[in-house]
């Protein structure tokens, strides 16, 4: 099977759809499939173009045996709504003009947000008659709306675009449950859609013993207590909870908390850690994806949190399943699908999302639970081997790629 991929993240820019695609390919390609991967050059989250890239009409790449075509797009940082709309379009119609260039395929999978690189996988494959599948990663424009941008968008135009594009599609790969359920009370054909949850690559996370040199480089002694958030500060985050939060732990001077990220949010987040005098919040950048796992690993708790709206019930994020294949206990204050994973693996605590003060007073009672701790990390770590791991995930998308090709009737 020669499968074509659009994605407006990959490689080497750090975000979890660039590590879902490249991971599901590499299983792809073992398999004895060819995959292409059509993109963007990497500059995100900052909106600038990466060492050794330039924003070229059309160029290719390989990365780690995958074919990676490349195409213009308008650049802008993962902040403000029109020029990220901008960003967004310019690179699918790069795609769309470009794709008589693209080797021969037999389906094409489409993995949104945003809701344009769907309409991208629609109309190049209406245009080379082959079938294409739309990967859900996140209910957009929906979490549009939940992170307070309805009023400034067209939120009836991209809901129907939405639905004519759920319509359209060959096949549906859904990551959540919550998501497949969403679209059949939308009106969705449930035979057309498959759930395939994110997962992790056991292999480079796995159980390591605490970097003191991690721990150190950031200002943590080796007896303190880590709480970490790491991955994008974004909007849907509501990491000023985090912020207060902290503001209540200070009473124990052991506690530290980490936000390893940029987004949009970020700069705002610092300028009010300063304001409340919060020394026991560090900022730092991302790293390497490769480095991850040493700050991850380093951590005494990791720390998931959204803002406490329905839309959010619905998703899975991917950071529960790095933390579990770490052994990391994890403070999940996101309710719906994903706090059922994390209560019936028991690979942590969960809390409602948005409550500074619950937050607080449970990790002022984990520093005193490290049996309880090490328990949930060897629960959480045994969890991911057994449900989550990278390769039966990719090789249930190939099973919705072949009844894809099959319904579409190509041969």
């Amino acid at each position: 099977m020669r499968i074509l991929v659009l994605a407006d993240r990959f490689l080497p820019e750090i975000a979890a759809p660039s590590f879902r695609i490249r991971d599901h390919a590499v299983y792809w390609l073992q398999e004895g499939h060819d995959v292409t991967v059509v993109t963007c050059v990497p500059n995100f989250p900052k909106g600038q173009i990466f060492p050794g890239y330039e924003n070229q009409l059309y160029q290719e790449e390989w990365v780690e045996g995958i074919r990676v075509i490349r195409v213009w797009s308008y650049m802008a940082a993962n902040a403000g709504f029109a020029r990220r709309i901008l960003d967004q379009m310019s690179f699918i119609c790069s795609a769309i003009m470009q794709s008589p260039r693209y080797p021969c395929f037999d389906v094409i999978l489409a993995t949104s947000p945003p809701l344009f690189v769907a309409l991208g996988g629609y109309v190049i494959a209406l245009f080379s008659r082959r079938p294409w599948v739309f990967e859900i990663r996140d209910l957009w424009p929906a979490s549009i709306k939940a992170v307070g941008l309805g009023r400034k968008v067209p939120f009836h135009f991209l809901e129907s675009l939405e639905l004519f594009l759920y319509r359209r599609a060959d096949g549906i790969i859904a990551l959540t449950q919550s998501f497949r359920e969403n679209l059949i009370q939308r009106g969705i054909a449930e035979d057309r859609i498959d759930v395939v949850t994110n997962a992790v690559d056991t292999e480079l996370f796995k159980p390591l013993p605490k970097n003191h040199d991690v721990r150190q480089g950031l200002g943590v002694d080796d007896d303190g207590f880590l709480v970490g958030y790491l991955g994008t500060v974004g909007m849907a985050h509501g990491l000023e909870t985090v912020l207060e939060a902290a503001l209540h732990c200070k009473t124990n001077p052991k506690i530290r908390f980490l936000v390893m990220g940029e987004g949009v949010r970020r700069s705002d987040l610092e300028h009010k850690a300063r304001e409340l005098e919060l020394d026991n919040v560090i900022f730092k950048d991302f790293v390497p994806h490769e480095k991850v796992p040493n700050y991850l690993g380093s951590l005494d708790l990791c720390l998931v949190h959204l803002k406490p709206d329905p839309v959010f019930r619905t998703v899975i994020p991917s950071k529960i399943f790095e933390a579990m294949a770490m052994g990391i206990p994890i403070l999940h204050a996101v309710e719906g699908e994903s706090a059922q994973i994390v209560e019936e693996s028991g690979a942590g605590i969960c809390i409602p999302s948005g409550q500074p003060q619950k937050m607080a007073e449970t990790i002022l009672g984990l520093t005193s639970e490290p049996e309880a701790l090490r328990e949930m990390g060897i629960r959480g770590r045994k969890a991911v081997v057994e449900k989550y791991g990278r390769r039966p995930k990719a090789l249930a998308c190939l099973v919705s790629f072949e009844k894809a090709i099959q319904r579409n009737g190509v041969a």
